[in-house]
C-alpha cells in the first residue's frame, strides 16, 4: 500500500508499536475519570524503532498485510490523545486504504497497552490547527468538524472496518470506535463519554453512539459521564466481541482475515446498502434493498459463488 502524506507505512505482519521512555507531559485528554484527573508515569523503553513520516510526524502508522490494513494512533505517551495531526493522518491512512485494491478490511487501533484513544488533546487542539494563536471564529468552528469528516471516511470506505480496543475509549475516542462496524474489545477495555465533567458536551460523537446502541442508553452515558466496562459494553451491544488481554491480537487478526476472505464487490454493495438505509422509512428502505440485490446478482462474484458453491469449491473472487 503506497503511503499517504502524513502517515508512515509497514509491510511487516502487524504489531502494535511499542511505546517511548520518556516523562509523560501533563495531557488535558479525557482518560475517563469522573474527576477529570491526569496521571504523570514513565513509559517503558521501545523494542523497535518507530518510523515518522510527513506532517503528522508518525502521529499515525500504516501497515498492510494479507489484505488488511492497520492503521494505529502512534502517541501512547499521550493516550493516543487526539491532535490535529492524528486527525489529519487518520484521514490520509483511510484514503489510502480506500484508493488500495489490495486493502480489504481496515483494523483501527492505538499504540501500547493502556489507550485505544483517550479523546481530544485538549492542550494541543486549542486552535484550529493552522498555527495560528489568534485563530477567527470561522476558523475554529470549522475545525471543530474535523473528526466528523472521520467518521465519514470510515463510513464510506467500502471496506469493513475493525477497532481494536485494548484499553480506554473515551470521549472522542469512544466515538471513533463506534464509528467502525465492528469493536473487538480486551476485557481490560473502558468506555465512556465523560465531556459534562469538565463542563462540555460529546456532540460530534452523537451520532455514532446512537447508531451503537438504544438512544435512550447513549444518552445516560452523556448525562453520567460514568465509565463502562468491557463486559458491560458488550451487554449494551456497542462491543462486538470481548477477549481476555492477551487474545486480543488473535481475536482481531481471526476476525479480519474472515472479512478479508468475502468478496470485495459484494461487500462494499452490501455495506454500502447497510448505511443508505438506515435513516430511510420502512418502503423507501426495501425499494432501495431489491434494487441493491439485483445489482449485486448481476456482478461476477456473485455468478462465481454461486457456481463455487455448486461445484463444491472455494470461490475465486476477482472483485467485479
Amino acid at each position: 500500500m503506497r503511503a499517504a502524506p502524513g502517515v508512515a507505512t509497514r509491510r511487516s505482519p502487524y504489531r502494535p508499536p511499542a511505546r517511548h521512555r520518556h516523562r509523560r507531559r501533563a495531557t488535558r485528554d479525557f482518560r475517563g475519570s469522573p474527576q477529570g484527573r491526569y496521571r504523570r508515569r514513565r513509559m517503558p523503553e521501545s523494542s523497535s524503532p518507530v518510523v515518522p513520516a510527513g506532517p503528522a510526524d508518525g502521529e499515525v502508522l500504516s501497515d498492510h498485510a494479507g489484505g488488511v490494513a492497520r492503521i494505529t494512533i502512534n502517541r501512547a505517551d499521550r493516550r493516543n490523545a487526539m491532535s490535529w495531526g492524528v486527525m489529519t493522518g487518520l484521514r490520509d491512512a483511510l484514503s489510502a486504504a480506500k484508493a488500495d485494491p489490495d486493502v480489504r478490511v481496515a483494523v483501527l487501533t492505538g499504540a501500547g497497552d493502556e489507550a485505544f484513544c483517550a479523546g481530544a488533546d485538549l492542550g494541543a487542539m486549542a486552535g484550529s490547527g493552522h498555527g495560528a494563536a489568534d485563530d477567527g471564529f470561522l476558523d475554529r468552528h470549522q475545525s471543530r468538524g474535523v473528526l466528523a469528516g472521520v467518521f465519514q471516511d470510515l463510513w464510506h470506505l467500502g471496506k469493513p472496518t475493525i477497532a481494536r480496543v485494548q484499553g480506554w475509549a473515551m470521549a472522542g475516542g469512544l466515538g471513533l470506535a463506534l464509528a467502525c462496524d465492528l469493536v473487538v474489545a480486551s476485557d481490560r477495555a473502558r468506555f465512556g463519554a465523560p465531556e459534562i465533567n469538565v463542563g462540555l458536551w460529546p456532540y460530534m460523537i452523537t451520532v455514532p453512539l446512537m447508531r451503537s446502541m438504544p438512544p435512550k442508553k447513549a444518552l445516560e452515558l452523556m448525562l453520567t459521564g460514568r465509565v463502562v466496562a468491557a463486559d458491560e459494553a458488550e451487554r449494551i451491544g456497542f462491543v462486538t466481541r470481548v477477549v481476555p488481554h492477551e487474545g486480543l491480537d488473535a481475536a482481531v487478526d481471526e476476525l479480519a482475515a474472515t472479512l478479508a476472505s468475502k468478496s470485495p464487490a459484494v461487500m462494499k454493495l452490501g455495506r454500502q446498502a447497510f448505511y443508505g438505509v438506515w435513516d430511510m422509512a420502512a418502503p423507501e428502505a426495501l425499494t432501495h434493498l431489491h434494487a441493491m440485490l439485483t445489482l449485486t446478482n448481476q456482478t461476477e462474484d456473485a455468478a462465481e459463488g454461486i457456481a463455487a458453491f455448486l461445484e463444491k469449491r472455494p470461490p475465486q473472487w476477482t472483485g467485479r
